[in-house]
């Protein structure tokens, strides 16, 4: 296999090699569903998605993980301000979730654990932290891990433990042993609701009335569904520290295995030089998004930038992603109707055709998205020019690799017009009479009527086309 990938935990890009030859186990980081997800949670599961489709496609067995975590504080707080059941909330998010990711294309992983399902395991793993000597209770009540403890803490980020002492800016709280501790089984406050607590003793452990720490989550489902080592684990940028390496101290220091041989993390979504946030309140829902612009201009728009590069957001470079993929779709329709690659592309594919062993090595390379889409350009500029059925169905089949191109031309081209088809049909056939009739202003008059409604008008070979400008 060619597949090279970027390390995060080595900083550098490595062949890729499963950990059992011919599959491959992966594990993301998902969402917190306290509510709608924005464009940045798009490109988290976009990246990933790509990933899994060119494993696939490469041939081999793939087990896709992503979590949903269904208990934290922002859950709790929003349930309890719209006067509901923890269970009622993350239902209704988990459904707006799969409604946004599915109008996106972004095929669901194979599995979908949530953290509520898991608490018995949680508490297993950290009874064994605690039998290894890396887990304390505090006089809180709390179950805290001991950072010090573990001689590895800091080898994803890069950070030293000494470094981190000296950015502190809190001081010992709640009976830590040390800032950097940090919470594996939160203690209940009696202001909490009912569905945010858990009785230890009732799982058999002692550990008193309280609920999981985010972190602990991951490393009981991940290993749960995969082992307790696997080939990729992946998330955005921001979870390397704390929360994958506090994943990476948790595992390990339970296990005494490498958690995950590969790291991967994708880049942040900007607007105005600022990363995308809930908590800047600079964010663009998946909806308002999509209420804008058509579902795979969104997606064309997110696979133009290398995963792990920042993406910058504005409705220009949405545009210019509309445009592109128009292109593309041009090239297209050109011919007659093509079928789809029917969700397995790798079976019509000629790979040892130029343009798809460019497209490959481009994806080989760290799934190089940017350089791909530049070779379906350039098979459509070989289709604009040949009107070939063959390049047609490679540029359909290789779009398909990235969730791309499998529209009807037509369809995508007429998306959005403002008149019916059979209005638009009737000023064709209005302004071929005025041609016919020599009646070139009248003529005129219509293209420029159906232009104003935003409809362009194509003559080629004796007949007229349309669709709509953007």
């Amino acid at each position: 296999m060619s597949l090279r990938l970027f390390n995060t935990l080595t900083r550098s890009v490595e062949p890729f090699v499963p950990v059992q030859s011919g599959q491959v186990r992966m594990y993301v980081c998902g969402m917190t569903i306290y509510d709608l997800c924005h464009i940045g949670h798009a490109r988290m599961m976009m990246a990933f998605d790509v990933v899994q489709r060119w494993l696939r496609i490469s041939g081999l067995q793939v087990t896709y993980v992503r979590n949903i975590t269904d208990i934290d504080d922002k859950i709790i707080k929003r349930a309890v301000e719209r006067g509901i059941s923890i269970r009622q909330l993350t239902e209704e998010m988990v459904l707006a979730m799969h409604a946004d990711t599915d109008a996106l294309g972004i095929q669901r992983p194979d599995a979908e654990p949530r953290a509520t399902e898991y608490v018995p395991q949680m508490l297993d793993l950290i009874a064994r932290l605690q039998a290894n000597g890396l887990a304390y209770q505090a006089r809180s009540g709390d179950v805290n891990y001991a950072v010090r403890k573990f001689a590895g803490y800091g080898k994803l980020s890069g950070k030293s433990l000494d470094e981190l002492r000296a950015g502190e800016r809190v001081a010992v709280q709640d009976g830590k042993d040390d800032p950097l501790d940090f919470v594996l089984w939160k203690a209940a406050k009696p202001s909490e609701p009912d569905d945010a607590k858990w009785d230890s003793a009732t799982l058999g452990h002692p550990f008193g009335v309280g609920r999981p720490g985010w972190h602990i989550e991951c490393s009981a489902m991940s290993c749960a569904l995969l082992g307790q080592s696997f080939d990729i684990h992946g998330g955005g940028a921001d979870l390397q520290f704390p929360h994958h390496e506090n994943e990476i101290a948790q595992s390990e220091g339970a296990s005494g295995q490498s958690l995950a041989r590969y790291w991967m993390h994708n880049g942040f979504v900007r607007v105005d030089n600022e990363k995308m946030s809930k908590s800047l309140g600079n964010f663009f829902t998946i909806r308002d998004v999509l209420s804008k612009y058509e579902a795979e201009t969104v997606r064309f728009f997110l696979l133009r930038t290398h995963y792990r590069s920042a993406l910058n957001y504005s409705d220009a470079h949405l545009d210019d992603a509309h445009s592109g993929l128009k292109r593309l779709y041009t090239a297209l329709a050109l011919l007659p109707a093509q079928p789809a690659a029917g969700g397995a592309p790798a079976a019509v594919i000629d790979w040892s055709d130029p343009f798809a062993q460019r497209f490959q090595a481009a994806m080989d390379e760290d799934f190089g998205t940017p350089e791909a889409l530049a070779v379906l350009f350039d098979l459509a500029s070989e289709l604009n020019r040949s009107k070939l059925p063959q390049h047609a169905h490679l540029l359909r089949a290789l779009g398909d690799c990235l969730g791309l191109l499998q529209q009807e031309p037509k369809a995508f081209l007429q998306a959005g017009a403002s008149l019916t088809e059979a209005q638009i049909q009737a000023l064709i056939d209005e302004r071929s009479a005025a041609k016919a009739q020599r009646d070139f202003a009248r003529a005129d008059a219509v293209r420029q009527q159906l232009l104003d409604a935003g409809i362009v008008l194509k003559d080629s070979a004796g007949q007229t086309t349309w669709e709509v400008r953007q």
